[in-house]
């Protein structure tokens, strides 16, 4: 059986690489090389060496070093309504394995991981965007499509990258 860890600080520069991994398999080219993956760094050294923050990543060391995938979730408080009362609502994103340790559970035993510390949490309601290769698994662990759309507005600014 596959377990996976909480990650730390330690983690954020693998939790990047995989970043990079995601990136290109959803959008179907490399992210270049950036300032974005220093922030990134930065940002996950922060937010995991909080004790009980909230953003968690779950994690299965590679064999040979390295990490081998990664689930990355957030709580997000929003105003309550009549199907989430408390407002709390779980945001998954980064979910990858490394192509490398692909079909033998790394992903599944990472969202269980994350899915158990949503639920020590408290957080019942818990989103996500799926690509066509991670819909099977999502499906498997109880995701169904929601008919809300998406929309994205993109402010002017400066990018960091």
């Amino acid at each position: 059986m596959v377990m996976a860890r909480p990650a730390t600080a330690g983690d954020a520069a693998e939790l990047v690489r995989l970043r990079g991994l995601m990136l290109a398999a959803v959008t179907g080219t490399e992210p270049p090389p950036g300032p974005w993956q220093d922030v990134a760094r930065e940002d996950l050294r922060e937010w995991l060496a909080e004790p009980e923050g909230s953003l968690a990543a779950f994690v299965v060391d590679a064999p040979d070093g390295g990490l081998a995938a990664c689930a990355v979730g957030t709580i997000e408080r929003r105003l309550g309504g009549p199907t989430n009362p408390d407002g709390r609502v779980g945001y998954v994103f980064n979910v990858c394995t490394d192509p490398e340790h692909r079909r033998r559970g790394y992903s599944r035993a990472c969202m269980t991981a994350l899915l158990d510390w949503y639920r020590r949490r408290g957080v019942r309601r818990i989103d996500l965007r799926a690509s066509a290769a991670g819909q099977p698994l999502y499906r498997s662990l109880g995701f169904e499509p929601t008919r809300d759309p998406t929309m994205r507005l993109a402010l002017p600014g400066d990018p960091v990258g």
